[in-house]
């Protein structure tokens, strides 16, 4: 393994990778963890993945794949703790940016793991579709659609955040009738 190599790609990259596990867990402890985790194991395999070329996106996966493994480990203390978090949705009130981090961070909570993972690695890494469904190991429809599930239920959630997050897609008409129907409508309106 080429340690140098190594130790400068995990300094400059390190920061990064941290923001990414801390929005997947929203906890710092078990981000820092998580970064050491996958950093352990592309350690590992360092050499073969420099030369690749694409150690960031394999270290990403390694992430992902980390935070989904601890995830199922830890379901049921995950599943108690979100059975007792509040229901009610924060106060109208909530403008300032403190505020605004507090809602976001416990709707994300609340998110499955795929949903909120997908949100994070979209809107928060800015990653195209079909580099999600790469990290992921999924395919690009199923990217799509954890997308648009995941951001109706966090304006469920959330609706003071509504400003936030981008605006949801129609889902395509299913038939040819339907389609016929929906144009018939908006004809006559």
């Amino acid at each position: 393994m080429d340690d140098e190599s190594f130790r400068r790609f995990v300094e400059a990259r390190r920061p990064a990778l941290l923001r990414t596990a801390w929005l997947l867990t929203g906890d710092a402890n078990e981000a820092e963890d998580l970064v050491q985790g996958a950093l352990e194991r592309t350690a590992r395999h360092w050499k073969r993945v420099s030369a690749s070329g694409n150690a960031e996106p394999y270290v990403r996966k390694a992430l992902h794949h980390a935070h989904i493994s601890a995830w199922r480990r830890t379901r049921s203390r995950v599943a108690e703790l979100l059975g007792h978090a509040s229901a009610e949705p924060a106060s109208d009130d909530a403008t300032s940016d403190n505020d605004t981090a507090v809602v976001l961070r416990q709707a994300l909570a609340r998110l499955t793991s795929r949903q909120r993972t997908v949100l994070v690695l979209r809107y928060y890494e800015d990653l195209t579709e079909p580099q999600v469904a790469a990290v992921m190991g999924t395919s690009v429809g199923t990217v799509k659609s954890q997308t648009r599930h995941a951001l109706l239920r966090l304006r469920q959630l959330a609706p003071e955040l509504r400003d936030l997050a981008p605006p949801a897609r129609p889902a395509a008409p299913r038939t040819v009738e339907a389609s016929i129907g929906l144009h018939e409508q908006e004809v006559s309106s």
